[in-house]
């Protein structure tokens, strides 16, 4: 799969050969970190702290890690890390987490997942606080969500909505279609489509749906987040839309997304590219989520 862009346009955007605006998320990714770090600077440098806890020897998993605490330097925040043996019992990984919780230095928790086989992961996710809940994965923050309390969102649904605020996609009275209904990513994009202020009309669809290019086709904004490889084709989209691809499938090939960049780019208004899209957008909603945290918790001015 080719994902060549064309040089810089008149408006500043990026374009693909079809005319699609590129949504960037590494460019996107950086200002906001460079801008994090200004706001912490700002503010005279206190320790906004990230701790990051990893079970088990996973390549992917080590890399996806150190790229998170290499951005939260980055962003003038520290990074406290616990690795665990892939034979740490419940209990160990347990009483790892429950001491990040309670210690007053640390402001945002991540548990990196999965967790290897045989360990439960909600039991580990339950001992963190709302507060510091930086992946906005427990129970509780996806509450708070539906309460419209405030509380961190999950990080990939809040850089899909940040692309499409930077990228100018206009929301209000606009048709937009989820598909995937993960609680990662789907059902809390969703709601963040269809909150008071954003006012898309949203739908939800996914494996049973049926009728799935016609749903598709009525769309202004498509979120593809089913994980199943180039499922959106061109004649899902209406031309114009923009589409954020979510989905992440290992081919012969390397990575590609649930989105047919090649042909969609073509019909696309805005397209998110894979690799380099919504990927790097959740590191930066989840240095976006820790200072809020540290805010939170009163350890940054508000």
């Amino acid at each position: 799969m080719s994902t060549d862009l064309d040089t810089t346009a008149a408006d500043g955007f990026r374009r693909t050969p079809g005319g699609a605006i590129v949504m960037d998320g590494n460019r996107l990714r950086d200002e906001i970190v460079a801008q994090l770090r200004v706001t912490i600077e700002a503010a005279g440098s206190p320790a906004v702290c990230l701790a990051t806890v990893l079970v088990g020897d996973d390549r992917p998993s080590q890399l996806y890690v150190a790229s998170k605490q290499k951005k939260a330097s980055e962003a003038g925040m520290t990074s406290r890390h616990v690795g665990l043996p892939g034979d740490a019992s419940q209990a160990q990984v347990e009483d790892a987490v429950a001491a990040l919780a309670a210690d007053a230095t640390v402001h945002g928790i991540l548990c990196q997942l999965p967790l290897p086989g045989g360990l439960d992961p909600e039991p580990v996710l339950g001992l963190i606080p709302f507060e510091k809940d930086v992946d906005g994965l427990t129970e509780r923050s996806m509450g708070r969500l539906v309460r419209g309390l405030p509380g961190h969102v999950g990080c990939t649904p809040l850089g899909v909505m940040r692309l499409m605020e930077r990228y100018g996609v206009a929301t209000a009275g606009k048709r937009a279609v989820v598909i995937g209904r993960s609680t990662l990513v789907g059902l809390p994009q969703v709601l963040l489509l269809g909150r008071k202020g954003i006012d898309a009309t949203v739908t939800l669809a996914h494996s049973r749906t049926p009728d799935m290019i016609e749903v598709c086709r009525d769309a202004d904004i498509i979120v593809a987040a089913a994980g199943s490889a180039r499922m959106v084709t061109a004649a899902h989209v209406k031309p114009g839309a923009a589409i954020l691809d979510v989905g992440v499938s290992r081919s012969e090939r390397g990575i590609v997304g649930d989105v047919d960049f090649d042909a969609v780019q073509a019909i696309a208004g805005a397209i998110t590219p894979m690799p380099g899209g919504t990927g790097p957008m959740t590191i930066a909603c989840l240095m976006e989520n820790t200072l809020a945290a540290a805010r939170m918790l009163g350890a940054f001015p508000a």
